[in-house]
């Protein structure tokens, strides 16, 4: 049937979703409630038309700032610069990070055709450029691409000179290792060389 075949080619499109998920999950819909569907289909129509990105950190939002962005009691010299707007939530979720964000929307990766136009890199540069920050933490995550886009990223900031304040400012990248209550006996080298490089002195 046509229809089952749309939702299920459409559902199959979702990061993590095979075409076998995607038609159980059709059926378990068809076996709802009619009206189960229509509020799934009502929260999908209102999530397109409503959510957009924050005009200064690209966060996801409803209205022209995020809460974020808003919240005057946040840190504004001090700019986590994240990949997707999810990862800003395992961020939150710590409790220790005070400053602001900014969300690239996505890394570089050169075989897939994304380059620095192709994320919000000219934005952070002229919003460090305008004043006001004094540091920036790349949060990308610490894959090959990840890598390559802090690195990027560092290389540009730094090569953008002063501020229109004239302050210079730091950039910095979080740093890499044992996760706790992990055994040292089971992480791989390459955790443990990124644990040693970003050791520090115990006080």
């Amino acid at each position: 049937m046509a229809a089952i075949d749309d939702l299920t080619t459409e559902l199959a499109r979702l990061p993590g979703i095979g075409r076998k998920t995607a038609l159980r999950l059709t059926y378990h819909l068809l076996k709802r409630p009619p009206d189960q569907s229509r509020r799934l289909a009502e929260a999908l129509l209102t999530l397109a038309e409503r959510v957009r990105a924050c005009d200064r950190c690209h966060n996801l939002t409803e209205e022209a700032l995020c809460g974020i962005c808003r919240d005057a009691r946040r840190d504004a010299t001090l700019v986590c610069v994240v990949e997707e707007a999810a990862d800003i939530g395992a961020i939150e979720r710590a409790g220790e990070y005070r400053g602001v964000y900014h969300v690239l929307g996505g890394r570089l990766s050169p075989l897939d055709g994304v380059g620095p136009e192709d994320l919000t890199v000219a934005p952070l540069l002229a919003r460090v450029a305008a004043g006001g920050v004094r540091e920036v933490i790349v949060a990308t995550n610490p894959s090959l691409e990840g890598e390559a886009t802090a690195l990027y990223l560092q290389r540009t900031l730094l090569a953008a000179g002063p501020a229109a304040d004239g302050a210079a400012v730091t950039v910095s990248r979080i740093a890499r290792g044992l996760p706790v209550g992990g055994d040292l006996e089971y992480a791989d080298g390459v955790t443990i060389a990124q644990a040693l490089s970003a050791r520090r002195e115990m006080r």
